[in-house]
C-alpha cells in the first residue's frame, strides 16, 4: 500500500514555530541517511526562507542563512548531509537551471530546499515533500504533502513528534 500523496496540516504560530518545523525536518532527514528534496511554496513573506533556515541550522550550520534570490542557490557543503538552498523566484527560464548543472545537486545524498519550484517545472525532479505555507489567523498553516515513500515516512514521523516539540 502506497502512502505517497498523504498530507498533514500544521499550524505555526510564527517565525519560531516555522523554524522549529524546519529543525525537525532536518533531524528526521539526517536520521534517514538519504537525500531529501523539499519544494517550498507560498506567497512572498510566508516563511519559506525561515523554514529553510530551520533545516540548515538543524543540520548544524551556525552562521546566517539568507535567501539566494540573486544567486539561485546557496550551498552548505560542509554540513552532513550537504544542503542546497534554491530560490527560483528570479529565474527567467527553466533552461537556465541546465546551465548551472542543476542535476548534479540531486544526487540522493543531499538535502535540497527549493523555493518557487514551479519556476523550474520540467527540470526539477519529483519532491519527497511539498510544503505550502499560507496565512491562517495570527499565524501560518503548513500543508505538508508526501511525494515519495521517503517523504511519506518523514511526514508520518513528523506528525508523531509534532512540528514544534
Amino acid at each position: 500500500m502506497s502512502i505517497v500523496g498523504n498530507e498533514r496540516k500544521f499550524f505555526l504560530e510564527g517565525e519560531v514555530e516555522t523554524e522549529k518545523l524546519g529543525n525537525k525536518l532536518a533531524r528526521l532527514a539526517k536520521q534517514s541517511n538519504q537525500g531529501l528534496i523539499v519544494f517550498l511554496e507560498g506567497d512572498l513573506g510566508m516563511g519559506k526562507t525561515t523554514l529553510s533556515r530551520g533545516v540548515i541550522r538543524g543540520l548544524g550550520h551556525k552562521g546566517a542563512v539568507k535567501s539566494p534570490t540573486y544567486t539561485l542557490v546557496e550551498p552548505y557543503e560542509d554540513l552532513i548531509p550537504p544542503a542546497y538552498h534554491f530560490d527560483l523566484y528570479r529565474l527567467g527560464d527553466p533552461e537556465e537551471l541546465e546551465y548551472m548543472g542543476i542535476r548534479d545537486y540531486f544526487n540522493g545524498e543531499s538535502i535540497c530546499l527549493i523555493e518557487w519550484p514551479e519556476r523550474g517545472k520540467g527540470l526539477l525532479p519529483q519532491a519527497d515533500l511539498e510544503i505550502h505555507l499560507e496565512h491562517q489567523g495570527e499565524g501560518r498553516s503548513a500543508l505538508v504533502r508526501a511525494g515519495s515513500e521517503q517523504g511519506a515516512s518523514l511526514l508520518n514521523e513528523l506528525e508523531r513528534i509534532g512540528p514544534g516539540h
